[in-house]
C-alpha cells in the first residue's frame, strides 16, 4: 500500500548548485512562511485551544514529504505509506485517524490537513498543519474519555479523505463530519483555518519558485536537508557513545486505578547511527493513556534536544532521519494495537520529553535537564447555561519547567514552543466562571543551584452548573531533580463546594458535576531542581522569598536562614549549610524522591487518594 502521485509532467528536477546568498534568502523565506501559517491559523480559528493557546503545528516539506521547516517533524511519511489512492494537482487531504498515518497525529481530536503543491504538472512541495479540536464527538464532552476501551469511543475518526478533489470542495463530506461534533461552529472555523494556513504556504512556495526558478528552489530544500544531516552526523558521533545508556520513567496511573506504567528507553551508537530502543516499556493500557509514538516524531524530539543543547544555530528539519533508528515494541504503551484507545495520550507525550532529558545528558551531566514537562494538564468544562445554550471549554494548563544547566525553570510555563495560556479575561467573557486566583505555588519547584519552576494554582469559581473533566499526571511520582537538585512538588486537584465541603479529585476523571459557587483549585506540579541547592546565591533566595516564590521555611532547603526583617542571616546560613553538607552523602545524579513502593505505602496519607494498583497483563 502506498500513495500514487500523479504528475502530468513527471520530469526530474535538474540538479544545480545554490550560492550561499540565495540559500540564505530561501531559508529565511521558508521560515517566514511557516510563521505566516501560524498567524493565518490563529487569526481565523475560533476554538481557544488553537486561537489562544496555539495548539497547532505547521510544516513545509520538500517534494518527497521531508519537513524543511516546522516543529514536530513530517506528518507526511507515514501517510504516504498507508494511503492507497491517487494524489493529484488540486487535491487536499484531511484526516484524524492515528492508525492511518502511523501515529503522525496521535488522537482523533487532531485534524490534519495535507496540501500537495504542484507546479506545471510536477509535485514540488507539501504544506501541512494540524490542530486540536475542542470536540469531535464520542462519549464525553471534549472527546477525551479516560475510561475509553477503544478508539471507537473517542469521537469521529476521519480516514485520509480528499476535502478538495482536483480543486473542488467536498461539502457533503464536511457536513457528515461536522454533524458528529458538539461544537460545529468552532470545528468548521478551525477546519477552514487549517486549510487557509496551508494555502498561505502554497502561495509563498509559488512566489519563491517564480523568483528563483523551480530547480533552484528544489536544490535549496535539498541543501537545507543535507546541511542538517552533516551537522547532526557530527553531533551524534561526538556526543553519543557506543556503550548503552538507559533511562526509565513512569506515568502515574491510567484513570482506572492502575499504575504506574513504565516507559524505558536505551540509547547507543552503531557506527554513524544512534539507536533508541524502547524495549522494556510496559504493554499497552486498557484505558486511553496509550501514546502511539510515531518514529519520525521521536526522531525530531531527539534532534531538537541535541540541537538546542549543543548547537542552536542548526535548522530543525528532517534531514538527519536516516541517522536515527527508533525501535518501539508492538503492543506496548507507545505502539498499541488497533483499536486501542488513544485520546489521553498527552501524558505519555509529555513524559517522552522527560525521558529524553534523562537519557541524553547522562554522559555529560552538565547538560542534563531535570523533569518538568511531565504532562499537559487539561480541563474540560461544559453544560447548558441559563439561556439553555451549550458551552464547552477545553484548556491546557502548565506546570513548572525544569531547572536547566543555564538557569532556573520558568514558573507555570509551557515547554511547547509558542504555547500560551488562555487569558483569564477570555475565560470569564465566554464561559460561566470567574478566575479567583492565578498564582505560582511557593516551594513547588525543586530546590537547586538552578531552581525548578513553580507550579501554579488556578482557582475556577463556577457561576453556573456544568460538568468538568480533568486530565493530569505527576500526582503519584515526582518530577525528578538532577545533579543534586531536589524533585518538584506533585500535582493535586481540590474541589471546594459552596457548602464548605472539600473533595480531593483524581488526576484523571470525567464528568464531575459542579454547581454555582463551587471552586476548583487546579494545582500543577513543579519542575525538578538542577544542581546543589547549597550553592545557590543566598541573596537570590531572599529575593524570591520577598517575591512569594519561596517561603521562609522553604529557603532552608537551600540552607538559607531568613531573618525577621526578610534579609539573609549570614551567620545562621553559614552554620546551617555546614551542618547540611556534613550530614548528607554523595549527591545523586538523579533524585526521584522515593522508590515506587515507598510512594505506594504513603500515597493515601500524603495525597488523599488511594495508591494505584500494579498493572497485570
Amino acid at each position: 500500500m502506498a500513495a500514487n502521485i500523479i504528475e502530468t509532467n513527471p520530469q526530474p528536477f535538474n540538479p544545480c548548485n545554490v550560492d550561499p546568498v540565495t540559500l540564505d534568502i530561501l531559508e529565511n523565506a521558508l521560515k517566514n512562511a511557516r510563521i505566516e501559517m501560524d498567524a493565518t491559523l490563529i487569526r481565523t480559528a475560533m476554538s481557544p485551544g488553537i486561537r489562544e493557546q496555539g495548539d497547532a503545528f505547521p510544516l513545509i516539506a520538500d517534494h518527497n514529504g521531508k519537513m524543511v521547516v516546522g516543529q514536530f517533524g513530517s506528518f507526511i511519511d507515514g501517510f504516504l505509506r498507508q494511503y492507497d489512492g491517487d494524489i493529484e494537482d488540486g487535491d487536499v487531504i484531511w484526516l484524524s485517524d492515528p492508525y492511518s498515518c502511523e501515529g503522525a497525529i496521535s488522537h482523533n481530536n487532531d485534524w490534519l490537513i495535507l496540501l500537495p503543491i504542484f507546479r506545471d504538472g510536477r509535485l514540488i512541495a507539501w504544506a501541512a498543519m494540524f490542530g486540536h479540536q475542542t470536540d469531535v464527538g464520542g462519549k464525553v464532552p471534549g472527546s477525551l474519555p479516560t475510561d475509553a476501551g477503544s478508539i471507537f469511543q473517542e469521537g469521529v475518526r476521519i480516514p485520509p479523505v480528499k476535502i478538495f478533489r482536483k480543486g473542488e470542495y467536498q461539502s457533503d463530506l464536511v457536513e457528515l463530519v461536522i454533524n458528529q461534533v458538539r461544537m460545529p461552529e468552532w470545528c468548521r472555523s478551525d477546519l477552514n483555518a487549517l486549510i487557509a494556513s496551508c494555502r498561505m504556504a502554497e502561495r509563498r512556495v509559488h512566489e519563491m519558485c517564480e523568483r528563483f526558478g523551480d530547480d533552484i528552489y528544489v536544490a535549496a530544500t535539498d541543501e537545507l536537508l543535507a546541511r542538517n544531516h552533516r551537522a547532526m552526523s557530527q553531533l551524534i558521533n561526538t556526543t553519543v557513545a557506543e556503550e548503552k545508556l538507559s533511562f526509565t520513567d513512569y506515568l502515574c496511573d491510567d484513570g482506572r486505578g492502575y499504575g504506574p506504567y513504565k516507559i524505558h528507553c536505551t540509547m547507543w551508537r552503531e557506527g554513524n547511527k544512534v539507536i533508541l530502543d524502547f524495549d522494556g516499556t510496559d504493554p499497552q493500557s486498557a484505558s486511553s493513556i496509550n501514546f502511539y509514538l510515531n518514529e519520525n516524531m521521536f526522531k525530531m524530539f531527539f534532534g531538537i534536544y541535541m540541537i538546542m543543547v549543543f548547537d542552536p544555530q542548526i535548522m530543525f528539519n528532517d534531514g538527519f532521519y536516516d541517522l536515527v533508528d527508533v525501535r518501539i515494541p508492538q503492543g506496548s504503551l507507545l505502539k498499541p494495537k488497533f483499536p486501542a484507545a488513544l485520546s489521553c495520550r498527552t501524558h505519555g507525550l509529555g513524559r517522552i520529553f522527560d525521558i529524553l532529558g534523562g537519557l541524553l545528558g547522562q554522559r555529560q551531566p552538565e547538560f542534563l535537564n531535570a523533569a518538568g514537562f511531565s504532562s499537559s494538564p487539561h480541563l474540560m468544562f461544559s453544560g447548558f447555561d441559563r439561556n439553555d445554550e451549550w458551552f464547552q471549554l477545553f484548556q491546557i494548563g502548565f506546570g513548572g519547567v525544569p531547572g536547566r544547566p543555564f538557569g532556573d525553570g520558568p514558573d507555570g510555563h509551557s515547554m511547547w514552543p509558542g504555547f500560551t495560556n488562555v487569558p483569564n479575561e477570555f475565560l470569564e467573557r465566554y464561559f460561566p466562571m470567574r478566575i479567583e486566583r492565578y498564582e505560582t505555588v511557593p516551594d513547588s519547584g525543586g530546590a537547586g543551584l538552578n531552581r525548578g519552576g513553580n507550579g501554579i494554582n488556578m482557582v475556577y469559581h463556577f457561576t453556573e452548573t456544568g460538568t468538568i473533566s480533568i486530565h493530569d499526571d505527576r500526582w503519584f511520582t515526582y518530577p525528578w531533580g538532577v545533579n543534586g537538585g531536589e524533585p518538584g512538588m506533585r500535582s493535586r486537584k481540590i474541589l471546594k463546594r459552596k457548602d464548605g465541603s472539600e473533595e480531593i479529585l483524581g488526576a484523571k476523571i470525567d464528568e464531575i458535576d459542579v454547581h454555582e459557587g463551587d471552586e476548583l483549585h487546579y494545582i500543577t506540579w513543579g519542575g525538578g531542581g538542577w544542581g546543589d541547592p547549597l550553592d545557590r546565591d543566598p541573596e537570590l533566595v531572599a529575593t524570591e522569598v520577598k517575591q512569594g516564590l519561596v517561603t521562609t521555611e522553604g529557603a532552608r532547603a537551600y540552607g538559607v536562614v531568613i531573618s525577621a526583617s526578610g534579609d539573609v542571616d549570614r551567620g545562621a546560613t553559614e552554620a546551617l549549610r555546614a551542618e547540611m553538607r556534613g550530614a548528607r552523602g554523595e549527591l545523586p545524579v538523579f533524585n526521584h524522591g522515593r522508590p515506587i513502593e515507598d510512594l505506594r505505602a504513603s500515597c493515601e496519607v500524603e495525597t488523599g487518594l488511594p495508591a494505584p494498583i500494579q498493572p497485570r497483563w
